[in-house]
């Protein structure tokens, strides 16, 4: 199991202890290595980013233990412990961790950030600075905190645009998957829901040259109300009677299981679920706006090269 960067604290100034000067890379891998991770974990990457899973908790550790005074920056991605640092090794029984950093002051100070705030008699006073109770203490990431609340909101937000599609009309939803898809990058595309169709509801240029058609199956049913093996079935033998070799099955409920395991021979099937096609509509800003636009900014290290 990947390590918190909680867990880390230690480990990394023991690392530090036994050599000179690391690198955040030379960092990582030890510590993956004192972990015993797999492959797999070593491999494990935040969802947004491409930094991996332990780098990131190793350099937050890192970037902690900086501020406790317990390692220091000796140049460009590169650091050792400080004499603070191996006086805590030598001389502190207990691991160090997040409670443990919250005893030196100047961490403490780091991680409050003293304000000042003004009383009833316009009179400045200052907060207390002290240790949070344990139950304040985070032993995740700033990255992944972001990632949790960012994933949580999108999901409360996924639940919101099934259940307004869900008050549309079957015509309605039919004109949101075309939307879709073609905020998605493809090509033009139109609902037909002809008579003889067998069912397809729809078709788009498989891109914006229209050099193939896709058919489209929209299904607006409600949740519990699964797609079953039949109804790809049925859509497969729509497709044969058009011609066609390539179709998207969107619902806004869910796929049964052997629907899912269903991939007929000699023609490809996209399965779009409710919660798949909340997120695309999220992705591709198709039924909602953007609130608000934050920007996450690192040091340019490259700007203060002399």
């Amino acid at each position: 199991m990947i390590p918190t960067f909680d867990e880390v604290m230690h480990p990394l100034l023991k690392v530090l202890s036994t050599n000179d000067i690391l690198s955040l890379d030379q960092c990582t891998e030890m510590i993956s290595d004192m972990f015993s991770l797999t492959a797999d974990e070593r491999a494990a990457r935040l969802k947004k980013g491409s930094q991996t899973v332990i780098k990131n908790r190793t350099g937050w550790a890192k970037c902690y233990l900086e501020k406790a005074g317990l390692l220091t920056t000796v140049s460009r991605g590169n650091y050792m412990l400080s004499k603070a640092g191996r006086d805590v090794l030598n001389n502190h029984n207990k691991k160090v961790d997040l409670d443990y950093l919250f005893t030196i002051p100047q961490f403490v100070e780091f991680y409050t950030k003293k304000s000042s705030k003004k009383n009833t008699n316009n009179e400045e006073v200052s907060d207390k600075v002290g240790k949070p109770e344990v139950s304040e203490v985070v032993v995740q990431t700033p990255d992944e905190i972001l990632e949790e609340q960012y994933t949580l909101i999108n999901q409360n937000l996924a639940d919101d645009i099934l259940q307004k599609v869900m008050e549309m009309s079957p015509a309605f939803f039919e004109r949101l998957v075309i939307s879709l898809l073609e905020a998605m990058g493809y090509g033009h595309g139109e609902v037909t829901g002809r008579s003889g169709d067998g069912g397809i509801d729809g078709i788009i240029g498989e891109d914006k040259l229209g050099l193939d058609v896709i058919h489209i199956q929209a299904k607006r049913w409600a949740g519990g109300n699964n797609v079953g093996r039949k109804e790809l079935q049925s859509f497969v033998g729509a497709l044969a009677g058009q011609s066609g070799r390539k179709g998207v099955f969107i619902t806004t409920s869910t796929f049964t299981k052997e629907a899912i395991e269903y991939n007929p021979a000699n023609v490809k099937i996209a399965k779009i679920d409710g919660d798949k096609l909340a997120h695309l509509m999220i992705e591709y800003n198709v039924g909602v706006d953007i609130k608000t636009t934050y920007e996450l900014k690192k040091l340019d290290l490259d700007f203060f090269v002399e």
